[in-house]
């Protein structure tokens, strides 16, 4: 089962929390984080994203990156800035995004249910992502990102949850996209003794967003494990910050993707192999947008085409059987070869957060062809991770995103 458990937040005061949380560190690029610090001298982006506190061109990699990191998070706690709970609690978090809210429960799960697959993952990480955020969990001696879990609807958290929320929440704000925030602090004994008790009914946890910065935090637990041979398991770096969301709140969006070439096909040379393959109609923009699994829209020189997979193409792998699978096996690699879509710099991947007009934008400008997707489903990635599988690479985009900086957990040197 899985093992839950309260910490002692480290967090904004109550007047700053929406000056101070930012979005994950790993949307920006370097430009884009430093447009961000200038424009919030206190947003959290500074200690995620440490290099817009030196000139252009810094390492963002190098030591004195990281020691940055470290120095600025624990002067604004000096500061007051941050303030740090007396006692371990759980916290709500609700994040509100176009009239849908969904409530997670902020807690720390064990590296432990991580390595022996209790919480399971649906996504390989590469050591070359999770060194920057092992370098800075390890200088910051905290873990300042959550990681986005999922479990099966359970009853009784569910009411738990609502009891919770009759209290005000200590935090209450709309960010500058829109999306709203909310936290609750449950500090009472009793009530944290009932959140754990159904947490300890549970016995799968899933990773939907965050493998590298959950495989990170698990990386730096196992190097103070070893620098202290004598620990009792009980230790703050035993365990890792999460969010913990029922899989019936939670949306996933669509991951498109667009092509920038036709791997020397003409466009009308395309679109008849495209019409071997899967039943095509052409289509009006406004249904650009697949309205079912086992479709694809196709933007190609100024047209949007209706892709229906046929039945005797659909696999019963719970993988295979993906939409982003069916894409990549039926018409991206044995039309456009391309063999591995994490390497190749021919395709490209746009969250359907940004809309079909960005990828008929993407057509417009530097490629040559876009698909729109039909979301993966929690139930799929539920399934392939049951199956101790994994998805393709960009088989998911949740939204909306967990803000960094609003809770953290200090783990000891």
């Amino acid at each position: 089962m899985a093992d839950i458990r309260p910490f002692a937040a480290i967090r904004p005061r109550e007047d700053l929390a929406d000056k101070i949380a930012a979005l994950p560190y790993d949307v920006y690029n370097t430009e884009e984080a430093r447009k961000v610090a200038e424009k919030d001298p206190l947003s959290f982006i500074r200690i995620d994203r440490a290099e817009t506190q030196f000139p252009e061109g810094t390492d963002m990699y190098s030591p004195q990156v990281y020691r940055k990191a470290h120095d600025t998070l624990w002067k604004m706690v000096e500061k007051g800035e941050f303030i740090r709970d007396g006692q371990p609690c759980y916290y709500l978090y609700e994040l509100e995004m176009d009239g849908r809210a969904q409530t997670g429960i902020a807690a720390c799960a064990s590296i432990d249910d991580y390595n022996n697959g209790v919480i399971k993952k649906h996504e390989n990480t590469r050591y070359e992502k999770e060194l920057d955020r092992i370098h800075h969990v390890d200088a910051c001696s905290a873990q300042t990102g959550p990681i986005f879990l999922a479990y099966r609807h359970n009853d009784e958290l569910e009411g738990l949850v609502k009891e919770a929320k009759k209290q005000a929440p200590v935090y209450d704000f709309k960010a500058d996209d829109g999306i709203s925030h909310r936290v609750w602090v449950i500090s009472d004994p009793d009530f944290i003794a009932r959140i754990s008790s159904a947490f300890s009914k549970i016995g799968q946890v899933y990773i939907a967003d965050g493998h590298h910065r959950a495989a990170s935090a698990v990386h730096v637990g196992e190097m103070r494990r070893k620098a202290h041979p004598g620990y009792t398991g009980d230790e703050e770096f035993n365990y890792f910050l999460s969010v913990l969301f029922p899989d019936d709140e939670l949306k996933i969006f669509d991951y498109n993707r667009v092509v920038k070439d036709l791997n020397g096909n003409t466009p009308q040379e395309f679109l008849d192999k495209v019409k071997g393959i899967f039943d095509v109609e052409e289509i009006p923009g406004e249904d650009a947008s697949p309205k079912s699994p086992r479709h694809f829209g196709l933007y190609l020189e100024g047209k949007w085409y209706s892709l229906a997979v046929r039945e005797k193409d659909l696999p019963d792998d719970p993988v295979k059987g993906l939409d982003v699978s069916l894409l990549q096996d039926l018409l991206l690699e044995p039309v456009l070869s391309i063999q591995d879509p994490k390497t190749d710099p021919r395709i490209d991947f746009v969250g359907g957060i940004r809309g079909m007009d960005e990828l008929e934008r993407r057509v417009q400008t530097d490629c040559k062809a876009a698909f729109s997707m039909y979301p993966t489903s929690i139930s799929e990635l539920f399934a392939v991770a049951d199956a101790g599988l994994l998805m393709p690479p960009k088989s998911t985009w949740f939204e909306p995103k967990l803000r960094s900086g609003l809770l953290i957990h200090e783990i000891e040197e």
